[in-house]
């Protein structure tokens, strides 16, 4: 396909270009774009042999590894001070591509450190309110028809940062890397519920984790058996002992610590728990003094991860904008990204597939003029839901509501190239 000088003039304010250049078809719209940022070639000799080719490489690995040229891709990890093993560790998503984080960068938190499981003596109990109690092991669930789904996982802590009351200046997985995708494969929770023969009284299970703090959270039964999974590997292999190994819980689209790590013991029950970890945290405060408790899913989101913040712009020219969105409530219907801090938008190209609860990488093209420039995205999911304006949640919100931060990220542009957060 020929560029068409049409194609390369600007849709929204600010530079940004239309969404086809990204979509199945336009192959010969980018490489105009790219011919706009690549270097001639020499003319004037051979090309050069590299030393790698003059001699063997190495052999091969038991267990592969990455590149050393890539070491410097690695999580943003902070402890919690005055505490054991409790802190978490932040999935650098200004450095990955496409839509699933590789297992060695999904973020992790911990309250207690990471226990050391031996998976022939790790049993999960379901009791309570169940006709015939029973206990699995690893091997028993290994007999059970597995299923793999793709579903991104996110802290309700994460994006705290844009709390404060001035901007972080932070990268974006510093201030939103509390998010991951993954495949995850394991047995439905609902065939093992049916196993035991929930009563019809009970509408909970309590859910209660192996490490030392014995994370504890109470699930809505009919979530149990709508899409929950005792998940086993995590993008093809075991879950790692950070992930949970031998076995998790896992529930698509809802609040990060729900799907308790190292899972042991499932209760069913007619009422919620009250346990420790839904009652002393993970609730929402009000600026009445009243706490939300039970805000499961995560509300719609996306963040531009480049450019984007401690990046630097090297100068003028034609840009690929890349990012990422997600929603609690299923697929993404559209994001829309905007050059000039919200004034006009422009919808983006979503890679495919989109799928349901995970997430969903986005790409517009963008010509910077060398001006100032204030770069936004705000994704709409299938329900109609529009991610809001951080103005608008903190005012619905206060100051005091600390989790389930999910507000536009703006990034500023300065004429030097210089990426930095703000507030717009």
């Amino acid at each position: 396909m020929k560029a068409d000088d049409d194609d390369l003039l600007p849709v929204a304010g600010n530079g940004l270009l239309h969404r086809r250049l990204f979509l199945r078809g336009g192959a010969g719209l980018l490489g105009a774009l790219a011919l706009l940022e690549a270097r001639p070639a020499r003319a004037d000799g051979p090309p050069d042999v590299p030393p790698w080719m003059k001699a063997p490489g190495e052999g091969m690995r038991p267990y592969g590894s990455r590149s050393r040229h890539e070491e410097h891709v690695s999580r943003l990890v902070g402890a919690m001070p005055g505490t054991t093993g409790a802190g978490s560790s932040r999935t650098p998503l200004e450095a990955l591509e496409g839509i699933i984080t590789p297992s060695a960068l999904h973020f992790e938190r911990h309250h207690a450190g990471v226990p050391d499981i031996d998976p022939a003596r790790h049993k999960l109990l379901i009791h309570g309110l169940v006709e015939r109690p029973l206990v699995f092991d690893v091997e028993s669930l290994s007999r059970y028809p597995h299923v793999s789904r793709i579903r991104f996982l996110e802290c309700s802590g994460n994006s705290a940062p844009n709390n404060a009351p001035e901007p972080p200046q932070q990268s974006a997985g510093a201030l939103h890397g509390l998010v991951s995708c993954s495949e995850w494969t394991g047995v439905p929770l609902g065939l093992l519920l049916d196993e035991t023969g929930v009563r019809p009284e009970a509408r909970w299970v309590v859910a209660e984790g192996a490490d030392a703090a014995a994370m504890s959270r109470s699930v809505p039964l009919q979530k149990a058996f709508d899409d929950a999974l005792v998940a086993l590997y995590q993008n093809g292999e075991r879950l790692r002992p950070e992930q949970g190994y031998p076995m998790r819980l896992f529930l698509p689209g809802w609040e990060g610590n729900m799907s308790v790590k190292w899972l042991r013991r499932l209760k069913v029950t007619a009422t919620p728990s009250m346990t420790k970890d839904e009652t002393s945290k993970y609730t929402d405060l009000l600026p009445n003094g009243e706490a939300l408790q039970f805000t499961f899913p995560m509300g719609v989101k996306s963040v531009i991860t480049s450019p984007s913040g401690t990046m630097t712009m090297r100068g003028p020219g034609v840009y690929r904008v890349s990012g990422l969105a997600w929603s609690g409530a299923g697929r993404i219907r559209r994001v829309e990204v905007s050059a000039d801090g919200g004034r006009t938008w422009a919808e983006a190209a979503l890679d495919e597939p989109v799928l349901p609860k995970a997430l969903c990488r986005f790409r517009i093209a963008w010509r910077w003029d060398g001006g100032p420039a204030v770069l936004q995205s705000r994704a709409i999911d299938e329900t109609g839901a529009v991610q809001p304006t951080r103005s608008a949640l903190l005012a619905e919100r206060g100051p005091s509501y600390r989790y389930h931060y999910h507000a536009i990220q703006s990034w500023a542009v300065t004429p030097d190239g210089e990426v930095r957060n703000v507030y717009a």
